[in-house]
């Protein structure tokens, strides 16, 4: 067959030759003209126009193709000859494989944002023995973040310091002490209040922010400094790390959010929106953040790459801090002493507790605590609340997000001026002080500088473990 003449074919063979000299120049024509963008997607796509695979080629691909589905038959039966022989531990493969479906439901309902994981019913109230105070400060703390492994934690304050504790030992690591005013030239470190701190993910980085517009990088095992970030004209309010990079959020009184690589050392871009300082700032795994506008009374979502955003209404005093549940879920408190509930596809908030912390002053003219602080333990039903009427308010948040449910009160005395769950959720961590950390408005003499370390305590499983623990 393949000695007879075949014209038609020979004609066909002759164009194809033709073609492929053809597709040939005009890819050395493209490789003179790196630079037009529009030339390279052409040749990405002209590899479809290429020469014609040889009939053999074609019909062992699709040989191959026509195969796969068979070899996965193969290896499922296979699998499945082997669960029968294992028929004694096949309760045990049941369980795993339950686990392991379980977990990548959980991890798709992660990435859409609607993770909502139910640990707020068995938590109980810890004793107020087993609450431990770390003291090194000598002003009071404005911040602190917890390290990604849960073993650290790492505090700011009004003294300018910066103190990294042992979770399990409560001793100091390192300290990095503030400087004097006007040493800014000479000495590594800050030389005014430090506001807010942040780490990433990967516990390489962190990150401290501070009244005199600086920005300074750590490395976080070390508590070495590496960079300084200047360009917001107001103090620095805000940090955050977006999960799993090194790409750095912050905000300003300045009434900016500024875009920051730490990676490069480099800045990226500033977004503007807000009528009054950013008070508050947080981020998880997507390329957006989430703000609080203080007095502007308006909590914003920042869409990065978009370069737009979404403005939300609710409080009617200050806004004064936030912190995002899961990726479609926040929480917010301000002066006002509210404590609201948002989703990001809502303008008004889907719950809105007012008087969360009670009120203070004479009966005539009470004033509703502020709230100073929330925290959210990611992806749960479980956040939590600070303010200076002596204690740390932890809620359950019900069923979708629709409500705000108090589940008990930890006494601590003092402004609770940070909070943030461990990431396992076994401790939640509290930076107090005798002041806001905003202002000199009120001093609580009565109160310790410091961090309390309350710890999550779970209800026993079942009842022979009640019997046990009594």
């Amino acid at each position: 067959q393949s000695q007879t003449p075949n014209y038609p074919k020979r004609g066909k063979i002759h164009n194809q030759a033709n073609a492929d000299r053809d597709s040939g120049a005009k890819s050395k024509v493209q490789a003179k003209k790196p630079n037009s963008k529009y030339n390279v997607e052409i040749s990405s796509d002209s590899d479809t126009e290429g020469p014609t695979v040889p009939k053999k080629r074609q019909a062992n691909e699709e040989n191959e193709y026509d195969e796969t589905p068979q070899e996965k038959k193969l290896r499922l039966a296979k699998l499945y000859l082997e669960q029968l022989k294992e028929e004694g531990e096949a309760e045990e493969d049941d369980f795993e494989t339950d686990l392991i479906a379980g977990r990548l439901q959980e991890e798709v309902l992660e990435q859409k944002g609607k993770l909502q994981r139910p640990i707020a019913k068995d938590l109980i109230a810890p004793d107020a023995s087993e609450i431990r105070l770390l003291r090194g400060h000598k002003l009071p703390i404005t911040c602190l973040v917890i390290s990604p492994d849960d073993k650290y934690i790492f505090s700011a304050a009004k003294d300018c310091s910066i103190i990294k504790w042992d979770v399990e030992s409560g001793k100091k690591l390192h300290t990095v002490h503030g400087g004097r005013k006007g040493t800014e030239d000479r000495h590594v470190g800050h030389t005014a209040h430090i506001l807010c701190m942040a780490i990433s993910s990967d516990g390489k980085y962190m990150a401290t922010g501070d009244m005199n517009k600086l920005i300074m990088i750590w490395e976080a095992e070390t508590c070495k400094h590496l960079y300084k970030f200047t360009g917001h004209k107001g103090p620095v309010s805000g940090l955050s790390f977006r999960r799993g990079t090194h790409d750095l959020y912050s905000a300003s009184h300045d009434r900016s959010i500024k875009v920051w690589n730490v990676n490069e050392n480099a800045y990226v871009e500033t977004l503007f929106g807000h009528q009054d300082a950013i008070t508050g700032l947080d981020s998880l795994s997507r390329e957006r953040c989430v703000t609080a506008g203080g007095r502007d009374r308006t909590v914003r979502v920042w869409k990065i790459a978009e370069e737009s955003q979404l403005v939300f209404h609710g409080h009617e005093g200050s806004i004064d801090c936030i912190q995002l549940i899961n990726e479609e879920h926040m929480i917010t408190g301000a002066d006002d002493g509210s404590l609201s509930l948002w989703s990001v596809n809502k303008k008004k908030p889907l719950s809105t507790v007012r008087q969360a912390h009670g009120c203070h002053g004479d009966a005539e003219l009470q004033q509703p605590h502020w709230v100073a602080s929330v925290a959210a333990l990611h992806n749960s039903d479980t956040v939590a609340s600070g303010s200076h009427n002596s204690q740390v308010q932890l809620w359950k948040c019900t069923q979708n997000y629709r409500g705000l449910e108090p589940l008990f009160n930890v006494p601590v005395s003092g402004f609770v001026n940070s909070l943030k769950f461990s990431n396992s959720g076994q401790f939640l961590a509290a930076g107090v002080g005798q002041e806001h950390r905003l202002g000199r408005w009120w001093r609580l003499k009565e109160a310790k500088n410091g961090i309390y370390v309350i710890p999550l305590k779970r209800k026993p499983s079942n009842p022979e473990e009640t019997k046990m623990t009594d």
